[in-house]
């Protein structure tokens, strides 16, 4: 057995967008999901109902479409980011990443010695795998939230930090933080994640976003590589479009 293959790691050094679909923490919905082609499936651990005991079947549904699992945990807490690996997950996000400090704890829960401090497990991603030790870190992906406006003020620190794979604008909770709550789109908060951006992209990182259709070709031309959107909105204004034909072709 070889180590699984990350693909959305896979899809970034080939210098591609990597997609990642959000909105399911369901295996028979993964599997739906799967011939779609996304590079990940975002698995909510902090707002939805992702626990330990459901990341076996939810990472084997990713492995089985060759997408990764993005997990975003509750905190960043050490057990809590290296269990999760073990439990299956491809990929974490941390949220409320403010300081280098709390980057570099990311990196030391999450990569094995010599580069942190995960403790030795073989995850499930593992069973087989006679070099998972030497290969786990190459294949393993970190990625923090920047969402307060804390973080925005020390960015020039935090993507100092090694080994952290995409450093991630987060828009609703960095609004809320600029005194902005429900308000994405005020200009303020719009500049200030355009800013953000771009300095994670001229200082040669990975950036990513949430995404919809409409802006989602603006901020790639900026430059960012990791693409997140929630996919029930599509699914909403598809069957929305469908209601409204019908209604249409019945008047006619």
């Amino acid at each position: 057995m070889k180590i699984r293959p990350n693909r959305v790691k896979q899809t970034l050094a080939a210098g591609k967008v990597a997609t990642i679909l959000a909105g399911t923490n369901d295996p028979d919905l993964i599997d739906q999901l799967g011939p779609l082609g996304a590079d990940g499936i975002w698995l909510e651990g902090e707002h939805g109902g992702v626990d330990y005991a459901d990341l076996g079947n939810l990472t084997r549904a990713c492995d089985l479409w060759g997408v990764t699992s993005v997990v975003r945990v509750m905190d960043n807490d050490y057990a809590t980011i290296y269990r999760t690996l073990d439990r299956g997950a491809q990929a974490i996000v941390v949220p409320h990443v403010n300081t280098r400090a709390e980057a570099e704890a990311v990196v030391e829960a999450g990569k094995f010695a010599p580069l942190g401090k995960r403790g030795m497990f073989t995850s499930r991603q593992g069973f087989g795998v006679d070099d998972y030790f030497k290969t786990a870190n190459d294949q393993s992906m970190l990625m923090v939230l920047i969402e307060d406006i804390a973080a925005v003020h020390r960015l020039d620190e935090i993507i100092k930090v090694d080994h952290i794979d995409v450093f991630f604008v987060a828009p609703s909770d960095l609004a809320t933080s600029m005194g902005h709550i429900g308000n994405v789109a005020h200009p303020e908060v719009q500049k200030t994640i355009d800013a953000a951006l771009t300095k994670i992209v001229q200082a040669g990182r990975v950036a990513g976003t949430l995404v919809n259709a409409s802006n989602v070709e603006r901020y790639t031309k900026m430059g960012v590589r990791v693409a997140m959107a929630p996919f029930f909105p599509f699914i909403q204004a598809g069957a929305k479009d469908l209601m409204e034909r019908a209604a249409a072709g019945a008047k006619g």
